[in-house]
């Protein structure tokens, strides 16, 4: 058994539990070995976790490039909020997505620098490739920077309350946020 095999088992007890509520213990039965074996590959819980997240963070940002690559013929109107929809199945089908909304949030609070530091660097990468979609689709009126930070927001909204509420709300903050972002930047 190996790093990768470790590192699989703790992104599902990590994502259910959360950093306290995952023991090394179970995250090695699941690894197929006895706790102790982890240790051969990661010094402590903490650089576990940190492996899991950077692992994790690399993902969803390849995911998001992949997505507007992939998506390159829609219109950008249909593209913004297709990702939404995207970024909710993934939420509801992707165990790194909860994984890396949870710790998002709720960070444990003696890893919060480095979860940060990654999270931003995420958003930034996002908010650029958003920005470059606003720069290729030159809609009149619109300061491209400006309106990719605002779809940055309606997505927090939309991520906040997937983890607070149920489809139902998600759905309603989706149907609102996008009503209203829709209205002041495409019309």
């Amino acid at each position: 058994m190996g790093a990768q095999q470790i590192k699989e088992a703790a992104l599902h007890y990590f994502a259910k539990e959360g950093y306290d509520g995952a023991s090394l213990a179970a995250i090695a039965k699941e690894a197929g070995m006895k706790a102790p074996s982890i240790y051969a590959h990661f010094k402590s819980k903490d650089e576990l976790f940190l492996a899991v997240m950077e692992e994790v963070a690399s993902q969803e940002q390849e995911k998001v490039r992949a997505y507007f690559v992939a998506s390159g013929a829609m219109r950008l109107q249909e593209k913004l909020y297709d990702f939404f929809l995207q970024q909710i199945k993934q939420y509801e089908e992707n165990e790194a997505m909860r994984f890396w909304l949870r710790i998002s949030f709720f960070p444990p609070s003696h890893l919060q620098a480095p979860i940060l530091e990654r999270l931003y660097r995420n958003l930034d990468e996002m908010e650029a490739v958003i920005q470059e979609e606003f720069n290729r689709s030159k809609l009149d009126g619109i300061d491209e920077q400006k309106a990719a930070k605002a779809y940055i927001a309606v997505l927090d909204s939309i991520l906040v309350e997937l983890l607070y509420g149920g489809k139902k709300r998600v759905q309603e903050r989706l149907e609102a946020s996008w009503y209203m972002f829709a209205r002041g930047v495409f019309l």
